[in-house]
């Protein structure tokens, strides 16, 4: 099935590349030839064992040429921060939407643009950065990624910008005659000092089966600040790839949020380099899954220079015959010493048909340090639940009070208040007595 895979998207790809004429013509070909040569990962790839993509592989999906803005503007209005002046980026089915998307005077020193359009000068930044370090070589996804790249977002930030409103990239899924995978690929760069929060939002619109294979490479400058969030609630029968690689420089720090919550099969791969004395960064994830949903989220953190700092903090609630897995991957690297590096994966059952594959690792090569991870799954705490029934609450509130109760946990790390409560609305949602939830809440 892979091989007839890759020769589906090698034929896609000429078609795709012969109508296509803009300067990442030459990124494209070298990572099909990747593809071709390595193919897409299997159950026999260690990394890969437990999360089965055939299901994926055995779909025909086709490339579309152009996006779509005939979509309702309320449509959106769930997505986006309405009070806040963000910067707006929407993608359509991969493809960027000028009529969708709000975009108010950019402050001086900020370069936002989609791939398809950027100028002369934009491509030049682009070229110096795309692909340097999340390399089409991670695995079969990530080459399909650079194969097909034709739009994304470009946002970069010259030394000692501070953005105060946050920028909003919305990538939408909406139905089409034929299956269909989109590729983004973005980019964000951010020079000495400068700080900004960036939103990548990925939403299904309708239960369309489609595939969503995404990369986004982060680059932080000396002392520079992102906070970085990736909130996922695809269709329910959609897939979703996605890899995040950031880069980060002496003293700067990266906050790193991950939401998933649709998706009938999906794959988080997040690297990080902490390549600066003094660099800092925090993984923050969610995932949430029911039915027959599987979710994979694998993390890597390298800390190769000395006074690095890393915080990891996973957390995962699954119901029905739910399946995820979890693998966090720390490396401190024989120059890294004094490096502080915690991690932890906790995990809720919520039947007894729910399955979770975890593995924290260490990998240390240095002799002062501090470094600690863990994993735990369990049940809701019947002393708990007794509590509560004790309160005159009925069971299934109870359960669901606490079902909400360890969710947040992740939810209460983000600072950004619109998107906490906003996913903090959403999770209850999920929950049974969604509304007497609610009410508790105030």
């Amino acid at each position: 099935m892979t091989q007839s895979a890759v020769k589906h998207y090698l034929s896609e790809h000429a078609r795709f590349q012969a109508a296509s004429r803009n300067w990442l013509r030459p990124q494209r070909q070298s990572a099909i030839g990747l593809l071709g040569q390595n193919g897409f990962p299997g159950s026999r790839d260690e990394a890969w064992k437990y999360t089965d993509v055939r299901s994926l592989l055995k779909h025909k999906f086709t490339t579309l040429d152009v996006g779509a803005d005939d979509l309702d503007h309320a449509q959106l209005d769930a997505v986006r921060f309405a009070d806040m002046n963000c910067h707006e980026l929407v993608f359509v089915n991969g493809h960027y939407s000028s009529t969708l998307s709000r975009n108010p005077v950019p402050a001086d020193g900020l370069t936002v643009c989609s791939l398809a359009n950027a100028d002369e000068t934009e491509q030049k930044m682009i070229e110096a950065h795309i692909n340097r370090f999340a390399r089409p070589e991670k695995h079969g996804f990530a080459a399909l990624n650079t194969a097909f790249v034709a739009d994304g977002a470009f946002i970069h930030l010259s030394a000692d910008v501070k953005l105060k409103n946050p920028l909003h990239l919305i990538f939408i899924s909406s139905n089409q005659h034929a299956s269909y995978i989109s590729h983004p690929h973005n980019l964000i760069v951010l020079g000495t000092r400068a700080k900004a929060t960036v939103i990548e939002s990925y939403i299904g619109l309708d239960e369309a089966e489609y595939c969503t294979n995404t990369v986004t490479e982060i680059v932080c400058g000396e002392a520079a600040g992102l906070e970085h969030y990736k909130l996922q609630q695809e269709s329910i029968r959609s897939f979703h790839i996605a890899y995040v690689h950031a880069q980060c420089q002496q003293d700067s720090h990266l906050e790193s949020h991950s939401i998933s919550l649709g998706g009938m099969l999906v794959r988080n791969d997040i690297d990080v380099t902490l390549a600066g004395t003094g660099a800092r960064v925090g993984l923050n994830g969610l995932y949430m899954a029911g039915g027959e949903q599987h979710v994979d989220n694998h993390t890597r953190v390298d800390h190769t220079m000395s006074h690095t700092r890393s915080e990891e903090s996973y957390r995962g609630v699954l119901d029905d015959r739910a399946h995820a897995v979890f693998n966090g991957k720390v490396v401190v690297h024989k120059d890294a010493q004094l490096t502080d590096a915690q991690q932890a994966n906790a995990n809720l059952l919520l039947s007894d048909d729910a399955e979770i594959d975890t593995k924290p690792e260490l990998e240390i090569y240095a002799d002062d340090v501090k470094c600690s991870h863990g994993a735990t799954v369990g049940q809701l705490d019947d002393n708990m639940l007794f509590y509560l029934r004790s309160r005159a609450i009925d069971e299934t509130t109870a359960r669901s009070l606490l079902t909400f109760a360890f969710a947040d946990e992740v939810i209460k790390r983000i600072r950004f208040a619109p998107v906490r409560e906003r996913l903090e609305y959403n999770i209850v949602g999920r929950l049974p007595d969604a509304a007497l939830i609610r009410e508790f809440m105030q």
